[in-house]
Formats: structure tokens, C-alpha cells, sequence
């Protein structure tokens, strides 16, 4: 990793200007009633329209938070364009940025790149064309109310599931 230091009086260094480091945006709000599950979701996408990125190479990612009957934008990230093969290291901060999601939807991806995101817990999704964003929001919401996809069954099971054994005993009229 390069390190250009910022000179206090002159500014970025001369090499700083011509790279470029990844740039990240994210959302947060509130709302007033949490739904009872929630996919966070990202795309590896040069135009935030349609999935037309390898894992490794991709420039960029747009991470969606899907409830059954909506999808909303919450996070953006651009990356330096890098070469395909020989860097794991630019797998690092990809991965980093898509902390917290349920899948990741690529073109392509390599094998070093889909351990490191399933350790994570996160599912890589390899589409066969350029898919249209919007339509698999669509596809992944059905899948929400509908169930049978196993990564969206197995996610949604994972956040309803409660941690308090004895209260769910008690709620369904058991007495100790």
C-alpha cells in the first residue's frame, strides 16, 4: 500500500493526486417499526443499474437494504481500477465494505475471493448475463414473502430466530 503523507502547508503530495482510494458512502436512518427481517444486499456494478462486475476487478458496489415490499439504497463504493490476477490484497477492502451483507450478486468470482466473503457469512451469487439490479430487488422481495431460495430462507431464519429460549417457553403457556 502506498502512503503519501499530507504535508500541512503544501497539501497532498504530487503522487497522491493521480491515485485514487476507494470511496465509500453510506446511509443511515431510522424508522419507526423495524420489519421482521431485513436483507442487506450488494451488486458489483460499474452504473448502479446492473450487475456487470468480476468480484475481484469490480470498481465498484451498490448495497441495497431489501424488506418484502421495498428496496432502498443505503451504501455505495467506488474502487480503483486493478488488475485481475495476482493481487489478493484488493480483496481485503471489498470484502470490508460488504461487512454486515447476506449475498453479494458478481459476474464472476474466484475461489480465494468466495472463502474469504463465506467466512464472513456472506453468500456470493454469480449471475450468467448482465442482470438488471432493479429486477432481482424484484425477484429477491418475492423470494422474501415466497420462500424456497435457500441463502434468503436461510438468512431471514437466522434474524427471526430469538435468543431467549425461556420467553418463547412462557409466550406459548408453559410454567416452571
Amino acid at each position: 500500500m502506498n502512503s503519501n503523507p499530507i504535508n500541512q502547508s503544501t497539501g497532498p503530495s504530487p503522487a497522491s493526486a493521480t491515485t485514487m482510494a476507494p470511496r465509500r458512502l453510506q446511509l443511515v436512518w431510522s424508522i419507526k417499526e423495524e420489519p421482521a427481517a431485513v436483507l442487506r444486499v450488494a451488486f458489483a456494478s460499474t452504473d448502479r443499474s446492473r450487475v456487470n462486475q468480476h468480484f475481484g476487478a469490480a470498481e465498484g458496489f451498490a448495497i441495497y437494504e431489501v424488506v418484502p415490499d421495498k428496496a432502498t439504497l443505503v451504501g455505495v463504493a467506488d474502487f480503483p481500477e486493478e488488475a485481475m490476477d495476482g493481487n489478493e490484497n484488493k480483496l481485503a477492502a471489498k470484502v470490508e465494505f460488504l461487512a454486515g451483507c447476506h449475498a453479494v450478486y458478481v459476474m464472476a468470482i474466484g475461489a480465494s475471493a468466495i472463502k474469504q466473503l463465506m467466512a464472513k457469512g456472506i453468500q456470493p451469487i454469480r449471475t450468467d448475463e448482465v442482470d438488471a439490479i432493479p429486477e432481482l430487488l424484484a425477484e429477491i422481495s418475492r423470494a422474501m414473502k415466497e420462500g424456497g431460495v435457500q441463502w434468503i430462507d436461510r438468512a431471514i431464519a437466522a434474524q427471526t430466530k430469538s435468543d431467549d429460549r425461556f420467553s418463547e417457553m412462557e409466550d406459548e403457556g408453559w410454567q416452571g
